[in-house]
């Protein structure tokens, strides 16, 4: 080789190493810019999904914490009507038969506590009766859930307990008889069921009241505790009625800043998710730990930076050994095989996760029956406080219809007429066992729902109907029911068809409340296979904004609705193999739905 050669390939050599320690820089800062890209970028990803699992269960724990409310916001109502609580307020010695059947109505509730506090404040009989903690004979004259009901006829009252020391909601209601205040009848909830559930999952979980006092948590250190700080009058309130016992609530050991918590002493914080509350007027806030998902961030940014590295290294190896072909061949060869069997270890791995996931999903459709079920069930205990109203004028017509024909036969008998006497006994017999429909037909209705089999006929869901909502929509309703309807069957439960009847029937009612004259229309038609059942009314129509998610759960377009009545209606169609849709040409002005179910063969 000449000297000019030989110089002409050192230059050549010189400027290769210099092109390929350029190439290596530039390689290395865009591997630095990417991965630091990446990492910003699966940090924030982390916040956002922290943020949706934090709404969602949320959310979820509102309703729960909601469902398990409407159990027991029908018992006051209920007892205030019992004759054994008016009799053992006034006196009148049934105080002893009244401890045993609120002691015996509490095991069946699951209530904590259920007594009745005369006028002055004393309380004459308890659940709680045989145990050393009785409340009988304790004053309570001094809460504030005796003095409001008192004064407004029902009120509500988060505390600590005085006698037992354990917190709950105490739901209380004035008794009176012929306008004459007896006293207040009390049934005291404890949320133990509820917080345990809320404890299983990741983070914390609290219910506050419009002050900010934590009410019901996952962390039983904070309860009694505020989010900020307590105001005198406030204070001096909750020192004057023992509310929080006999110390006042300290601040949670919490610093909230929007959607980011922190607690002293932890590097990583929680991201904050906040929903109404259906306790004292507050809120629901659930803190989801932030580490987890920033870790997961993490270990994925360190994957592609390690992955940019290697791509990077074997693009570096194939350059500065571009002069020896044979070799980067085999290196070629050799680098297609280690990827063949990376890819053959990332398949079996993704395999596994796969299979993973697929156990996964079946456990949590499972969960989501099961709690489909149960919102399903606390949806008809949410109705029948509104179908209480009904249900009563329905039974005391019959009630006051057999005092008067028991007073008839009364006089009949003195005046020696036994055969009028009789008939009057008939009338009497038929009316008790009109009595009886009524009230089977309102336990039947709050029980839990059966599996999708069976049938029924349609006139038998609508009598039903019927029975539940009495009162409310008689006068407005109008029924379009043929004679060779009636008789037919259709696949699926009874009770669980009158839900979505009864929803639907509801839903009419409020939107047409401010109407000068309400209108409800109901119609039936079948054909060959199907079932047609048409409810419209003449209220001001379904809104534009919410007619496309309108079956979507916690969507709805009244202010004081949950969103779950008309969800949980389709589900119950659909799984009978029917379905609930919006009429778009309904019978009246107003809003319309038409339910198709399946004949039975």
């Amino acid at each position: 080789m000449s000297d000019g050669a030989a110089g002409q390939e050192s230059v050549w050599k010189t400027a290769h190493w210099r092109r390929s320690i350029l190439f290596v820089v530039f390689a290395g800062v865009a591997c630095a810019a990417l991965g630091w890209s990446a990492w910003r970028w699966t940090e924030a990803r982390a916040r956002a999904a922290t943020d949706k699992a934090a709404a969602t269960i949320a959310a979820n724990h509102a309703g729960l914490l909601a469902s398990e409310l409407e159990k027991f916001r029908l018992l006051p109502l209920v007892l205030v009507e019992y004759p054994d609580v008016a009799a053992a307020l006034a006196g009148d010695g049934a105080q002893q038969r009244l401890d045993r059947t609120l002691e015996l109505l509490a095991a069946r509730t699951n209530a904590a506590v259920i007594y009745a506090i005369d006028q002055s404040g004393r309380t004459v009989a308890a659940s709680n009766w045989r145990l050393p903690t009785s409340f009988v004979g304790q004053d309570y004259s001094f809460r504030p859930y005796f003095i409001d009901a008192m004064r407004d006829g029902s009120a509500e009252l988060f505390a600590l307990g005085t006698v037992s020391g354990r917190p709950g909601l105490y739901l209380s209601r004035r008794v009176t008889r012929a306008g004459r205040t007896l006293g207040v009848v009390v049934v005291k909830v404890e949320f133990d069921r509820v917080e345990a559930q809320w404890a299983r999952t990741p983070g914390v979980s609290v219910a506050t009241d419009r002050r900010g006092i934590v009410l019901v948590t996952s962390r039983p250190d904070w309860r009694f505790h505020a989010l900020d700080g307590l105001d005198r009058a406030t204070a001096a309130l909750a020192r004057r009625t023992l509310q929080f016992g006999r110390s006042l609530p300290t601040r949670v050991p919490l610093s909230i800043a929007g959607k980011d918590a922190s607690a002293p002493g932890e590097p990583v914080g929680y991201r904050v998710a906040r929903t109404a509350s259906p306790l004292a007027g507050g809120g629901v806030l659930h803190l989801a730990p932030l580490a987890p998902a920033l870790t997961a961030a993490r270990q994925q940014a360190t994957l592609w930076a390690l992955g940019l590295l290697f791509v990077v290294a074997v693009i570096a190896g194939a350059t500065w050994r571009s002069a020896e072909r044979r070799r980067l061949q085999r290196e070629a060869r050799a680098g297609l095989e280690r990827e063949v069997a990376a890819r053959t270890a990332e398949l079996r791995d993704a395999n596994a996760r796969l299979s993973v996931e697929s156990a996964e999903r079946l456990a949590a459709d499972q969960r989501y029956r099961t709690a489909r079920e149960e919102l399903a069930l606390a949806s008809r205990l949410g109705s029948l406080g509104q179908i209480t109203a009904g249900v009563a004028h329905e039974i005391n017509q019959p009630v006051a219809a057999i005092r008067t024909f028991a007073e008839n036969g009364t006089i009949l008998l003195d005046r020696a007429a036994p055969e009028r006497a009789r008939e009057n006994l008939d009338h009497i017999v038929a009316l008790t066992d009109r009595i009886g429909a009524i009230t089977g037909e309102l336990r039947a209705f709050s029980r839990r729902g059966r599996s999708a089999s069976g049938n029924t006929t349609i006139g038998e869901v609508i009598d039903g109907l019927l029975l539940l909502m009495g009162e409310r929509v008689r006068g407005a309703l109008t029924l379009d029911v043929p004679a060779s309807v009636r008789d037919t069957r259709v696949l699926g439960d009874r009770i669980r068809l009158e839900q979505v009847l009864v929803n639907l029937t509801q839903n009419a009612l409020d939107a047409t409340a401010g109407v000068v004259r309400q209108a409800i229309h109901l119609g039936v038609a079948a054909s060959a296979d199907t079932v047609t059942v048409r409810v419209s009314d003449n209220g001001t129509g379904i809104a534009p904004e919410v007619r496309d998610t309108l079956f979507t759960p916690f969507v709805t377009g009244r202010a004081d609705g949950l969103g779950l009545g008309l969800a949980i209606a389709r589900d119950i169609a659909r799984e009978f193999g029917g379905e609930l849709a919006v009429d778009d040409a309904p019978h009246l002005s107003g809003a319309g739905f038409v339910l198709t179910l399946r004949r039975a063969k």
